[in-house]
């Protein structure tokens, strides 16, 4: 049995698809992963399940207790229409969860050496002109921008001496059997796998297991703190995307959906069309700058190891 490299890793909101990838990334690293979720499970391992509310404070506490990182990964899915109703949601999954854990970590006495808040990329203006970078991009508007702002001020306004700090503003996740990667597949096998709207939008994607082992990473490198993207170095308009995805499945054709067709379409199945036709075009510069070793650097490496997965 070989030594693991840290004492507890703790997942706030860990119950959902980067949660258990997570969870199994550091299962052999750690001598314990805790996962704060609403709904109990049963322990495997030891990875432990622990019930939390996400609003009060109770014994899921004295599981942050020294730990080597808390990663917060809470939110409610963005895949919606925007009512009103969901707006407050959506805002209040994610500050809620984070100012509460804000205010227990200040109170502790020894509390996680680092603490890891998921965000998100699409903070950033639409961009096809040039990449946001953490220094150089430009802050967008709107109601998701909103979010993600009033989401890293609830962050970093607490103070915690002790604790390190990282807002990691993750781009779109490919994963294998999750989230947008197995949709689009699902397009292609079907002939509708062509560009969405002009197809000129940018993707800043990232392969599930990039954003595992950037995390790792950080945690081993006590003089990264702050504001960091994650998302590949290669960002892909969506017309090359949807190409790439097609010629790695063998299918010859793919219909596009121009915008007017893609809007009745989300009204019908309850999401925005923003989520598609947003041009996400964001460096992950600062994690590029320090050193760190991206597995999937291009866009084509990370199809062909989801497809090898994906497929029987």
């Amino acid at each position: 049995m070989h030594a693991t490299k840290y004492n507890k890793i703790v997942l706030a909101g860990g119950s959902g698809h980067l949660g258990q990838v997570l969870a199994k990334h550091f299962k052999p690293l750690a001598d314990q992963v805790v996962i704060l979720s609403r709904s109990a499970r049963p322990q495997n391992g030891h990875v432990q399940t622990v019930v939390w509310d996400g609003q009060h404070a109770g014994d899921w506490v004295q599981h942050l207790e020294g730990a080597a990182l808390l990663v917060n990964l809470c939110g409610k899915n963005v895949n919606c229409r925007y009512t009103e109703k969901n707006k407050r949601e959506i805002l209040a999954s994610r500050i809620t969860p984070t100012l509460l854990l804000g205010k227990t970590l200040q109170q502790m006495e020894q509390p996680p050496a680092l603490w890891i808040n998921i965000t998100s990329a699409t903070i950033y203006r639409h961009a096809e002109d040039r990449p946001q970078d953490e220094n150089t991009g430009e802050i967008g508007y709107g109601f998701s921008i909103d979010v993600c702002r009033q989401w890293e001020e609830a962050f970093f306004q607490i103070p915690i001496p002790h604790t390190r700090k990282i807002a990691l503003r993750l781009g779109i996740v490919l994963s294998r059997h999750d989230g947008v990667f197995p949709r689009l597949l699902n397009l292609v096998k079907c002939g509708l796998g062509g560009h969405q709207g002009e197809g000129t939008q940018y993707i800043s994607w990232i392969h599930e297991q990039d954003v595992a082992r950037s995390i790792e990473w950080l945690t081993d490198h006590s003089t990264q703190a702050g504001i960091f993207n994650c998302t590949a170095p290669q960002a892909m308009r969506n017309r090359e995307f949807m190409l790439l995805l097609r010629h790695a499945y063998g299918m010859p054709v793919g219909l596009p959906a121009p915008a007017w067709l893609l809007e009745i379409g989300a009204a019908l199945i309850g999401t925005e069309t923003e989520l598609i036709l947003k041009s996400r075009w964001v460096s992950p510069q600062r994690l590029l700058d320090a050193g760190f070793p991206f597995h999937y650097s291009q866009a084509e490496y990370a199809v062909h190891d989801l497809l090898g997965i994906v497929e029987p």
